[in-house]
């Protein structure tokens, strides 16, 4: 039997830890919880009490400064001031607007703090060994100006450490854009969930350490939320994953069908690689008649056979046991190229493409799109995004967009990759570690992904699965890695992941 990925693989991610909700939600799953008897005030003393207990954890005793801001994130900062000033560390705050500006549960937080409060001037932050940036949360519509901008211009030039209440103010938790300004933080302490706009750059490289802090807020919220983006982690697919089985045989861990370049044989040797490694029953590698001889003194673990253009191609695709097809690394850009993608893609089994398969549609991005009639993930990075999508946006936005358009799952690569399925869920990458910035390494990520799906995992999660392997694979290899290292690293991460050791 050959395994068939299935259109779709549901998992119950609802209640998920993580799950990433926008700002908007976040408001949702407060005002649920206040349905459901968490009163907003005792939300807000836990989260306040939270960030205070977060910033003796992580610093010594020193004078601390408060930034305040208008709505419920300026209550939370009244709430760490007093906790911190209990605990006898010497605390300034400064509010951004009057006092009598305030409303609601922050208002009350104000009241409640007896320690009187400071101009709203840089000159607040005269003496401070940490300031706590309780200005703005995550659903700041509009770039800072004025006194805040002012201030968070002057922590940045200062180089203070900094504590940030749920996000860096100017920090856009929806999207991870900055509007206007932001200063950097050490470290982000935010509550329920994380916002997308903690993983994606360039808000990533402004939360610093990010704790998540449970308010009481009853996972059961998300229910009538309904979640559509995650983080991704082993927890959301783990339980899928196609581990071999006491009876199974080569054919029913299925095929991989890699197609060989020319010019460049190295890549779609690295593909072949690493989906033998990633579990795949069997490989074989097509190779262009004139360099047969160098795929096939080089591979031992597929099978390399010789084809002579399209009419060879079509020939290796009839064999039905190749369930999946891999096209992209190494291939050339050129009108061939588009005819074996074309190709592939008309037998309607589940396909790969990246790379030179992807730039290879630039001038026809249209064309690539109405051949895509089954089971196909796309792992574009920026430069081979661009040529084929034209939207603007974030990178949540684009890649979901994208696989709109193309009717495939969009694996749009980089330090925060983002999977997106044609049905709007997406996922948000972050275990990559900066080394996997190496030449070839998108070439073993497709490897990875082909094998996972001729293994019967649905595409979705074929590339969600197959991503956080490969960024483990790199965080496991450390320093020094170069791409044909990750396959044979790849084992190790596999022994973790079954045994429930890989965090």
């Amino acid at each position: 039997m050959i395994p068939r990925p299935p259109p779709t693989q549901r998992l119950p991610w609802t209640q998920s830890h993580l799950a990433l909700l926008t700002p908007a939600q976040m408001g949702e799953a407060d005002r649920a919880a206040e349905a459901a008897g968490v009163a907003g005030p005792v939300m807000m003393e836990a989260a306040g009490g939270a960030v205070a207990v977060a910033v003796g954890e992580r610093w010594a005793m020193r004078p601390v400064t408060v930034l305040c801001g208008p709505g419920n994130n300026g209550g939370d900062g009244f709430v760490v001031a007093r906790h911190l000033a209990a605990a006898g560390w010497p605390v300034k705050v400064a509010l951004l607007v009057p006092r009598e500006k305030l409303s609601g549960d922050a208002a009350r937080a104000a009241s409640l703090w007896k320690g009187g409060l400071a101009p709203f001037t840089p000159d607040v932050l005269d003496g401070a060994g940490i300031v706590i940036d309780a200005l703005f949360g995550a659903g700041l519509s509009r770039p800072l100006e004025g006194q805040a901008a002012v201030l968070v211009e002057a922590i940045t030039a200062r180089g203070l450490p900094v504590c940030a209440v749920d996000v860096p103010s100017g920090l856009d938790g929806a999207t991870g854009m900055v509007r206007g300004i932001a200063a950097a933080a050490d470290l982000t302490v935010t509550f329920f969930r994380k916002k997308p706009g903690h993983l994606l750059y360039p808000g990533r490289g402004l939360c610093g350490e990010v704790r998540v802090i449970n308010i009481g807020t009853p996972p059961t919220v998300l229910d009538s939320i309904g979640p559509d983006t995650w983080e991704n982690g082993p927890g959301l697919w783990r339980d899928v994953y196609p581990w071999p089985q006491p009876d199974t045989y080569k054919y029913k861990r299925g095929e991989v069908l890699v197609l060989g370049g020319e010019a460049i044989t190295g890549a779609s040797r690295m593909t072949a690689l690493a989906a033998a490694r990633a579990g795949a029953g069997m490989v074989t590698l097509a190779a262009p008649t004139p360099v047969w001889s160098v795929y096939a003194t080089a591979l031992t673990q597929a099978i390399v056979l010789s084809f002579a253009g399209p009419a060879g191609w079509q020939s290796l695709l009839a064999d039905a046991r190749r369930n999946v097809i891999a096209i992209g690394p190494g291939a050339g850009v050129g009108a061939q190229t588009r005819q074996y993608v074309t190709a592939a893609l008309a037998t309607r089994r589940a396909t790969v493409l990246d790379a030179d398969a992807l730039t290879a549609f630039a001038e026809a991005p249209d064309a690539l799109f109405s051949a895509i009639d089954g089971p196909c993930v796309l792992t574009p990075h920026a430069g081979e995004f661009v040529r084929l999508f034209h939207f603007d946006g974030d990178k949540l936005s684009r890649a979901r967009a994208a696989a709109r358009q193309s009717h495939a799952v969009v694996l749009f690569k980089g330090p925060d990759t983002v999977i997106a399925a044609p049905d709007g869920r997406a996922i948000i990458n972050a275990n990559a570690p900066p080394q996997l910035a190496t030449g070839g390494s998108g070439d073993v990520l497709t490897g990875i992904i082909a094998a996972l799906m001729a293994q019967g995992m649905a595409p979705f999660l074929a590339a969600v699965a197959g991503t956080w392997l490969h960024g483990a694979a790199a965080a496991e290899f450390g320093l020094g890695l170069v791409a044909d290292d990750l396959p044979d690293v790849l084992p190790a991460v596999l022994r973790k992941l079954r045994a429930g050791t890989d965090g």
